[in-house]
């Protein structure tokens, strides 16, 4: 009897040992198996591939363009009467609207010919630094002439007129205005009576003239 009483017991033992062992947390991972599992959990993230369905096309994504504003290079490689009146509002800061291109183009029209308007690389027959009275001197270039046209612009007081009607962009006929009544030609263009205003051909001027 007291045989089986100490198998039960024992038995009962081994059975709360066992139960006891049952709810305890497992041990701890050791560090090294963190970082390992740490890199490999990184490695697959990185090996993730994104598969598409078949027939699935990338899309493309439309973009607003933007013309370049042609500069001096630009200008210059253009070679025209047009491209030199735009080479000439650029250099004198002045907006390069239509109205203030038509008023340089007519303006480079009374002095010089279309057909010949880089006469002696003087358009508007500026004397100022081109070395010549009464605008008859002439410069190396056309880039070097549109920079003096500008200077001439701006630090003649007698030419305000002109500026402020460029800077404005004021409507074509008060610029010409000003034009006429500046002392940039003796003759103030007849105010007006001698001055043309029908379109103006865009012509290149010869290679070696920029």
């Amino acid at each position: 009897m007291t045989r089986r009483i100490l198998g039960v017991t024992a038995g009962a033992a081994v059975l709360a040992l066992a139960s006891l062992s049952a709810l305890a947390p497992p041990p701890a991972p050791a560090q090294d198996d963190l970082a390992a599992a740490s890199a490999a959990s990184a490695r697959s993230a990185s090996e993730q591939v994104l598969k598409l369905p078949e027939g699935l096309t990338q899309a493309s994504v439309a973009r607003d363009s933007f013309a370049a504003v042609a500069g001096v290079q630009g200008l210059a490689a253009g070679s025209t009467n047009r491209d030199w009146a735009e080479l000439v509002l650029l250099l004198g800061d002045f907006p390069r609207t239509d109205d203030n291109i038509t008023v340089m183009l007519r303006w480079m029209r009374q002095e010089n010919g279309p057909d010949n308007w880089w006469n002696r690389n003087n358009p508007l027959n500026n004397g100022w630094g081109s070395g010549g009275n009464s605008g008859l001197g002439s410069y190396d270039n056309l880039v070097i002439a549109a920079e003096n046209a500008a200077e001439a612009l701006h630090s003649n007081p007698g030419y305000a007129g002109i500026v402020a009607g460029f800077s404005s962009s004021a409507p074509t006929s008060q610029i010409e205005q000003a034009i006429w009544a500046s002392p940039w030609a003796t003759s103030h263009y007849a105010n007006g009576a001698h001055w043309s205003y029908t379109p103006v051909p865009v012509i290149e001027s010869p290679a070696g003239t920029w």
